[in-house]
């Protein structure tokens, strides 16, 4: 009797999963943030906030693997709070932004990693140069966005990169290769 209840509630609840479908949010560009800091000398930790963010998530709740993440950073939206430092970072001695003016993420894999939690793997493209990177990702939450009225999402991301590895290594070690990332975004249904 007990494992025909067992098989009746798990039925039931994933008959209700099944019956979800993916759905695709474009990133809103006015409520998310790219934000990344490294050491400078062992001083300080300056931070670059990267905005004009475009792109897309199509997430599915009961089967994370169908998500997909598509997303593209245009480097005019660099914010330092420094002008002098931002033509810097643009310039060839950083990300030669004249030559390569955006960094693009597109996921390869998406994994469920536990309650409210997700692992984004995919090709990230900065300098010319596309290796990978893993995403550690929070759900922040899924539900009608009450100024849009519409569907939308909310996820925070973090990830540590080597800018050595995308061909941006001036000043290592004195400015440290390691950057953090963290990611925070709002997304949101298309009108129709």
């Amino acid at each position: 009797m007990k494992r025909i209840l067992l098989a009746a509630a798990l039925g039931l609840a994933f008959a209700g999963a099944a019956s979800a479908a993916p759905v695709t949010y474009k990133i809103d560009p006015n409520h998310t943030d790219v934000v990344a800091s490294w050491s400078h000398f062992g001083f300080s930790n300056p931070i670059a906030h990267f905005g004009k963010v475009d792109g897309s998530i199509t997430y599915d709740a009961a089967k994370p693997a169908a998500s997909s993440v598509q997303v593209t950073i245009p480097l005019d939206g660099l914010d330092s709070h420094v002008p002098d430092f931002d033509e810097h970072l643009k310039s060839a001695d950083f990300f030669d932004a004249a030559k390569y003016p955006n960094i693009t993420f597109k996921s390869t894999k998406v994994e469920a990693a536990g309650a409210n939690k997700l692992k984004v793997t995919g090709d990230l493209t900065v300098h010319g140069v596309t290796k990978p990177a893993v995403l550690d990702v929070n759900i922040n939450k899924v539900g009608e966005q009450p100024m849009a009225k519409r569907a939308a999402a909310g996820f925070d991301a973090t990830t540590t990169l080597k800018r050595s590895e995308f061909g941006i290594g001036k000043y290592v070690p004195n400015v440290s290769d390691e950057v953090k990332i963290r990611i925070t975004t709002e997304a949101i249904v298309p009108k129709k």
